[in-house]
């Protein structure tokens, strides 16, 4: 059966000060239905949204915007702007202590000190880690996040710093709850690899040397939203419960009153 045509077009402007920013409506669900558009956007931090960044964003009639940064973020990005009649939810979702020396030498380090913990799969492989440990020890977070969503929390958008790794995983999950196809579920994914999505790197030394293709080379699996983490995730998932279904229900607490009150608010209803 032909699927209908999504009501409501998708939004993507070309903001200023907000990267990576998107409508996740479209995509499909397993029994052939589709995200609502305008019900669950996702970005990079809103700290240097501009006036004009700020008032779309403020016109979407967002419920609550999800920030999956932690203290150390915010203190290098600043807060999130305020946006009228919005609720703002901070969610960590990683130790405000963790990994903070790393990327201090991200930023500051030389070529040889970048090479000691970058080089040789070591970023890579710490990426795919951190997905690991995301999906395992943030099931009460993913949970709450969840349960808001099913409540009273649509429209959200949720964000992280670049919007594509803590982010992504939240919003990986939660299509997951409501039966988004695996495969379309990759693909807004690694939207975030487009050029003008892409997370800006910030070194203290922008000087050819310390902006170097080597340099950048190292830095780029960190930047990167590479299907190897995502698949990570997934298998973890598989490998701690068995199955999608039963991390859902035993791992994120979600009833079938309350997976079907998320479908009810994010999916087409036809």
């Amino acid at each position: 059966m032909t699927q209908p045509l999504p009501q409501v077009p998708s939004i993507e402007p070309e903001l200023t000060g907000v990267r990576n920013f998107r409508d996740v409506g479209g995509l499909p669900t397993v029994d052939g239905r589709r995200v609502r558009h305008g019900r669950l956007y996702r970005s990079g931090h809103l700290a240097h949204a501009t006036g004009e960044d700020a008032a779309f964003l403020a016109g979407l009639g967002l419920h609550t915007i999800f920030d999956f940064r932690n203290a150390a973020d915010q203190k290098l990005e600043g807060p999130d702007v305020e946006l009228p009649g919005v609720r703002n939810v901070n969610i960590p979702l990683s130790d405000p202590a963790d990994g903070a020396e790393f990327w201090t030498m991200v930023r500051d380090g030389d070529l040889d000190q970048l090479r000691s913990i970058l080089a040789d799969g070591k970023a890579a492989a710490r990426m795919t880690a951190s997905y690991r440990v995301i999906i395992k020890e943030r099931t009460a977070e993913h949970s709450r996040v969840l349960h808001a969503l099913a409540e009273d929390s649509v429209p959200a958008l949720m964000h992280c710093a670049a919007g594509k790794d803590r982010a992504g995983l939240s919003i990986a999950v939660s299509l997951l709850a409501v039966g988004v196809e695996r495969e379309a579920i990759e693909e807004d994914y690694l939207k975030s690899n487009d050029p003008s999505r892409r997370y800006k790197v910030r070194r203290s030394d922008n000087s050819p040397a310390g902006m170097s293709p080597e340099v950048l080379e190292l830095l780029s699996p960190l930047f990167e939203a590479r299907l190897e983490y995502l698949s990570a995730a997934f298998s973890t998932i598989e490998e701690t419960w068995g199955s999608t279904e039963r991390y859902l229900t035993e791992g994120l607490k979600l009833s079938p009153e309350t997976r079907e009150r998320l479908r009810e608010r994010l999916l087409d209803q036809d």
